[in-house]
């Protein structure tokens, strides 16, 4: 059942994240840009023909298997129930429908569609696929951390008791 539930959660963020792309791309992309939140947060249509921060620009190929190989990965690892952990699980299902999403793009349209512009400071143009692969890429990281730490204090009480 958490298989199942895993695949559709993974399918219905990555329609959320290609409704808003076919959206952007009918209306955002004609005029550019747009203020939402003037001087904090707008709209601006990009096409990112690289990764992250635009690097490896050009290079839509060498992306889009390197990134079509770990979503193999993670679905493998994710229906083979190698991924024990619940929030583990739920980390796993938002990076792989984020990676999903800016891969249909790289496939289909040869680029990925950025449109959320950060006006206050200087920060690259994005979109919700890479809010998801950088969420659940933080969440991982701050309950490894947790974890460790948690164990780290166990060890220690049981080291103080034993």
């Amino acid at each position: 059942m958490r298989r199942f539930i895993s695949i559709i959660a993974i399918a219905g963020l990555t329609a959320i994240d290609q409704i808003i792309k076919f959206f952007v791309e009918r209306d955002l992309r004609p005029i550019d840009e747009k203020a939402f939140i003037d001087g904090f947060i707008g709209w601006q249509y990009v096409r990112n023909t690289g990764a992250a921060f635009g690097s490896f620009s050009n290079n839509t190929l060498l992306l889009s298997i390197f990134t079509g190989v770990l979503l193999l990965v993670g679905i493998v690892a994710l229906l083979a129930g190698k991924i024990k952990n619940t929030f583990y699980r739920v980390c796993a299902v938002i990076i792989i429908a984020g990676g999903l999403g800016n891969l249909i793009d790289r496939i289909f349209r040869g680029f990925v569609v950025d449109y959320i512009e950060v006006q206050f400071m200087d920060f690259a143009v994005f979109n919700f696929a890479d809010i998801l692969v950088t969420c659940g890429a933080f969440m991982i990281m701050g309950y490894t951390v947790y974890d460790i730490i948690k164990e780290q204090k166990a060890k220690k009480a049981g080291d103080k008791n034993g």
